[in-house]
């Protein structure tokens, strides 16, 4: 068991604690994290991006999803903390565990800021009857992890116009007008992507995104940035009073909140707004839907779509010589790990090049049947010359976010393997070439990739795509291609999304193809408006590992006319041996 499970149960008896909550979110309700959030990877040693654990006086489990099914198997062994695969057919999840588990009248704590209200809601709903008294104000970790990192004060910067499109100002008059349509007199704004996106500033608080901690308030003459002081220099807070926008401290937002929300109609997103928060609102009228940016940030303009294929040239680019290196260097010790540095290195070479989207997912044979392996100096292989190495990375650059995966063929393969390889391969070309009428969802797209698989009897748990933002989040909602009624947004213009089926199977191999589409429109008439998706991923797909005769003849010309476009758009940007590779990769089937 794990000193740190010990230490929070002697902190639960101390203070009448019977049930204690740990999710993977920051005070805004992020994907990703600042060090000083990750209390749950603390606890538990399970470093999955999403997952939330609960500590009860005798039992303690961790609930995540597919994605991490294998890697948490993996971490929580001999921590006292038990695995529930979240979305596995006969596991509970953690409110319905605690439902059965918990005594009437009893204590469930939890740090009130890494909790939204929605979350909160759904919780205190499924427990009504059992008399539950929530400590939500209670941060344990405060009093029990030494050495926890400080809040990060990196520097805020402008992103400018040129790139955005669109001017802060003329964003948050969109804003207001939404307001005012709603008879609102107060928009509070915690979600930090939706944050960095309003008012066109990018940070460096958050590993791999571009975002800073803060809030926002948008009133009918007055917009206010909760921000560390710290973080905005003296020309930079010039700017933004010009755009009419204050700057006050990011401790100040509830004392703010609690004098202004008397008697005023304040919009919020439950989802993304945390109960610490509602605390401040009482005196309000809230009303609750989704960020009024959620939607104009999801639709890049026509600005943000020309740079974001801008951005996915230049990372083919640095991928053309990260994989010709790879090749030439496969056999002679180079690690999993060792390429994830490499890799890195060749995007540097741009100078819009910032960082990591994400961290990347080298993974060699088996390993790549983790969907989110991250290869550590105890554990990583060493390239050889057979089976697949799958390698799922992406980069920040000032023109856009950038996310790819390719399966390289690094040898011989099984007849199983190619089959696999293929079968995935189908999948994402026939959802790239499939046209939709307009106010179809994801949701109802997410079969046509899944087909040829399941006609095999095959399947991967996870979503088949995510949104993407613009020198933003990996992650964007709301738009995406799933089975979950997440999924189930009607696809826009300007979405842009992956497309990434793939097959997994433990302790053998791992298969992924991942492009990125947007929408776009294609044709209109008697039936009505229908939109198309527009790949603007173009990089070569290894088709040493197609089996040719299994491709119908639409999805070989597909795939063809595909390598054709994307030997014409690199080739000006490459040279020598690179050059040769890139030609060598794209040859017609």
């Amino acid at each position: 068991m794990k000193k740190e499970l010990t230490k929070l149960r002697e902190y639960m008896k101390r203070n009448d604690i019977d049930a204690y909550i740990i999710p993977s979110s920051d005070a805004h309700q992020g994907e990703y994290v600042a060090d000083y959030f990750q209390g749950r990877k603390w606890l538990t040693g399970f470093t999955g991006s999403a997952g939330t654990a609960v500590v009860l006086e005798d039992k303690a489990g961790v609930w995540t999803d597919g994605r991490y099914h294998i890697q948490a198997e993996n971490q929580l062994k001999g921590t006292g903390f038990d695995l529930y695969r979240s979305g596995s057919e006969g596991v509970p999840e953690y409110d319905q565990w605690l439902l059965e588990e918990l005594a009437e009248e009893t204590a469930v704590a939890f740090d009130g800021r890494v909790v939204s209200q929605k979350t909160f809601g759904e919780l205190s709903k499924k427990l009504s009857g059992k008399g539950i008294n929530y400590i939500i104000q209670k941060d344990a970790l405060t009093d029990i992890w030494e050495d926890r990192p400080e809040l990060p004060m990196e520097t805020v910067f402008d992103h400018d116009v040129e790139y955005a499109g669109m001017g802060r100002e003329d964003k948050i008059e969109l804003i207001r007008r939404e307001m005012a349509e709603k008879k609102a007199d107060m928009y509070i704004l915690s979600s930090l992507d939706d944050i960095a996106w309003l008012l066109n500033l990018r940070g460096e608080d958050v590993k791999n995104t571009p975002l800073f901690y803060s809030y926002v308030v948008v009133e009918e003459d007055n917009a206010l940035l909760f921000v560390d002081m710290g973080k905005i220099d003296e020309g930079l807070e010039e700017q933004l009073n010009e755009s009419g926008i204050d700057i006050l401290g990011y401790e100040e937002i509830g004392d703010y909140l609690l004098e202004r929300s008397l008697g005023r109609t304040i919009i919020c997103d439950p989802a993304k707004t945390s109960r610490y928060i509602y605390n401040y609102l009482e005196e309000g009228e809230v009303v609750e839907q989704t960020d009024l940016t959620t939607n104009l940030k999801a639709c890049k303009n026509e600005t943000e779509r020309k740079h974001t294929r801008t951005a996915y040239l230049k990372d083919s680019v640095a991928l053309v010589k990260f994989f010709n290196y790879v090749e030439e260097n496969t056999g002679k010790g180079l690690t999993e790990l060792e390429a994830e540095e490499v890799l890195e290195n060749f995007r540097r070479e741009d100078e819009s090049f910032v960082y990591n989207s994400f961290d990347p997912i080298a993974g060699y044979r088996d390993h790549a049947a983790m969907m989110h392996f991250k290869a550590t100096e105890e554990n990583t292989y060493k390239l050889e010359r057979k089976g697949f190495f799958l390698v799922d990375s992406g980069g920040q650059y000032l023109e856009g976010t950038t996310d790819i995966t390719r399966t390289l063929v690094m040898g011989d393969l099984t007849l199983e393997e190619k089959t696999d390889f293929t079968l995935a391969l189908q999948g994402m070309i026939d959802l790239s070439a499939t046209k939709f009428l307009k106010g179809t969802t994801g949701y109802a797209l997410d079969a046509i990739c899944r087909r040829p698989m399941w006609n095999e009897g095959l399947d991967y748990k996870c979503g088949t795509g995510h949104g993407v933002g613009f020198f933003l989040n990996i992650h964007e909602g709301p738009c995406g291609f799933g089975q979950r009624p997440s999924y189930n947004n009607s696809l826009e213009i300007g979405n842009l999304i992956t497309v990434e089926p793939g097959v997994y199977k433990e302790n053998r191999h791992g298969i992924r193809h991942e492009n990125t589409v947007f929408v776009r429109k294609a044709i209109e008439g008697e039936f009505g408006e229908f939109y198309e998706l527009e790949t603007i991923t173009f990089f070569p797909i290894d088709t040493r590992a197609v089996v040719v005769e299994e491709l119908t003849r639409a999805q070989k010309t597909w795939l063809n006319d595909y390598h054709r476009q994307t030997y014409e758009k690199l080739s000006p940007m490459l040279s020598g041996k690179d050059l040769e590779w890139l030609g060598e990769r794209t040859k017609a089937i």
